[in-house]
Formats: C-alpha cells, structure tokens, sequence
C-alpha cells in the first residue's frame, strides 16, 4: 500500500477539521481549517484518496510542514 500525507503549509492553530479516519475524500475537498496570524487558512486535499490517519486535533498547534492526515 501507499500512502500520501497532506501537510500544513504555514505555522498555527487547528480551528476545524472536517474529515475523519477511513473517510472517503477527493481531490479539492477541505479537510481542515487553521488560523495564523488572525487569518483563516482552509487546507484542502490535493489528491482523493481514503483517509488512514488524523494526525491533528482541534486547538493543536502545528508548525509548518507537520503531516496533517495520510491518505492511501
């Protein structure tokens, strides 16, 4: 099996995730939003695929490049 990870592009908080494990996603699909310097950043999936793994929490905060979730 393969797996792709979607990681964080910048430094902040998780305010919303809106996916879970072994959810189906496409590509485009929202699937978390952070904030960062007062700004919403909604992070989207660049691939479809079935979700493996929920890396993040709400309220965690993440630095940039942390995996956000994989996806097989």
């Amino acid at each position: 099996m393969s797996y792709y990870e979607i990681k964080t592009p910048v430094t902040g908080n998780v305010s919303k995730i809106f996916v879970k494990k072994e959810e189906i996603i496409s590509k485009g699909e929202k699937i978390a939003v952070l904030e960062s310097m007062k700004m919403e950043i909604p992070i989207e999936s660049d691939k479809g695929g079935v979700i493996k793994n929920v890396m993040i929490s709400e309220g965690d905060s993440v630095s940039d490049g942390d995996t956000l979730i994989s996806l097989e």
